[in-house]
């Protein structure tokens, strides 16, 4: 049992190094990335309404007044330039001439009958007459014109308005990540919630490990992306997002934390991003909330605390316990040296079984080929049930805990 217990040893322990690591992804989820010396910044223009959806709030309002206004001026200066070039302000007081806009005697007329035209505003006051031409014409233009513009900047507006950005701001993930035991295995857990009462529909989540590396040509990756398996081989993680849920990674063979113990944990520098995605129930659009935790945010030997409880006809989820951990019994070993510590007391356990059902005074029989004299015969117990082979494993187990116990008055490798 020596061997078992050198798993849950924790070994001398040492204060965790201390980095100042970047974030990738901040905890509100923004991306702590910024485009430098882009030198192709037509490529921009190629997609102009997405450019306007992108920008801060303050400019895509002065965009759209100045789209606006530009417009009003460029239609009236030409009607103006109309007016002045058929001499229409040269008769304002000629009563017999039949001007291009009746009542334009100046710029400031023009402008007004620019705004009047491409709003369909239509006041009465300046009205186009039938003897300019060139005015019907350039009050087609201003109508298609001036309804694209509409069109551009009004859909632009409402793209913005409705980004379902905001919505993501009521997806909660817990300010820190834990790792502990589940089901007798090394998982990392961090809990999601969503404060709506209107729910994320088809809400799927994601993991990455995110750390540099080195390949074995010598080449440097600062920030290698590596998925952390959270249940797409099983559908965990396809979630019904009602009540707040604690996201597991099993730290497996296939784990970039199978070898890591909790001092490895501790010493490494990685951040780990996690990206819940879903169809916002109200609006049908895609949504998509992130977040992150960096070495000094994954507890090791915590568990969640429980939010959810039942009142009467319904279940009431307490957010004020969202973030809360309280520390549990686990091994300080990587997840390689636990699985080998119970394989080594299975095979253990499964060799001690025919010896301890002899203690237990269990019937023995002779061997094949025995003499019927007792001298003759070779005792051997016979082959045990399931039930009385589970009975002793359980047993066996529960001896290696208090064994481990009885070392410092609790199981070594918990943080107190």
């Amino acid at each position: 049992m020596a061997q078992e217990n050198a798993a849950f040893s924790p070994g001398p322990e040492e204060p965790p190094r201390r980095r100042g690591r970047q974030r990738y992804v901040e905890k509100d989820g923004r991306c702590n990335v910024q485009q430098g010396n882009v030198r192709e910044t037509y490529r921009y223009l190629t997609d102009l309404f997405t450019t306007l959806v992108d920008l801060q709030w303050r400019l895509s309002l002065l965009f759209f007044v100045l789209a606006y206004a530009l417009t009003w001026l460029f239609f009236g200066a030409i009607w103006w330039l109309i007016a002045y070039g058929r001499g229409d302000l040269e008769h304002l007081e000629d009563t017999a001439w039949t001007p291009c806009v009746n009542n334009l005697n100046g710029f400031v007329a023009a402008f007004l009958f620019s705004i009047e035209t491409e709003t369909t505003i239509g006041y009465g006051h300046r009205v186009i007459t039938d003897q300019c031409p060139e005015g019907i014409v350039l009050l087609l233009l201003q109508a298609i014109l001036g309804s694209m513009v509409n069109a551009f900047m009004v859909g632009c507006m409402f793209v913005k308005i409705s980004q379902p950005n905001k919505r993501a701001a009521t997806l909660v993930f817990s300010s820190h990540a834990v790792v502990s035991l589940r089901d007798g295995r090394l998982c990392l857990m961090f809990r999601v919630g969503d404060l709506r009462s209107s729910h994320i529909v088809e809400a799927s989540i994601r993991a990455k490990l995110i750390r540099s590396r080195q390949t074995l040509e010598g080449e440097f990756i600062p920030l290698h992306q590596t998925d952390l398996s959270v249940g797409f081989d099983t559908g965990d993680d396809r979630l019904f997002l009602v009540s707040p849920l604690v996201i597991s990674h099993e730290i497996d063979a296939a784990s970039p934390f199978w070898e890591a113990s909790r001092r490895a944990l501790e010493r490494d520098d990685f951040e780990i991003v996690v990206i819940l995605e879903g169809m916002v129930e109200a609006t049908g659009m895609t949504c998509q909330a992130r977040s992150s935790y960096l070495v000094d945010e994954v507890l090791w030997g915590h568990r969640f605390t429980s939010v959810l409880t039942l009142e009467d006809g319904f279940y009431e989820v307490d957010y004020a316990s969202f973030h809360e951990t309280f520390e549990v019994p686990t091994p300080s070993c990587s997840a390689r040296e636990l699985a080998e510590a119970a394989a080594r007391l299975d095979a253990h356990l499964y060799w001690s079984i025919p010896s301890r059902l002899d203690e237990k005074g269990m019937t023995s029989f002779p061997t094949q080929g025995s003499d019927s004299h007792p001298s003759a015969m070779t005792l051997r117990p016979p082959h045990p049930t399931s039930e009385q082979r589970r009975a002793i494993m359980e047993r066996e187990r529960s001896n290696a805990n208090k064994t481990a116990h009885s070392s410092e008055g609790g199981l070594p490798g918990v943080r107190r």
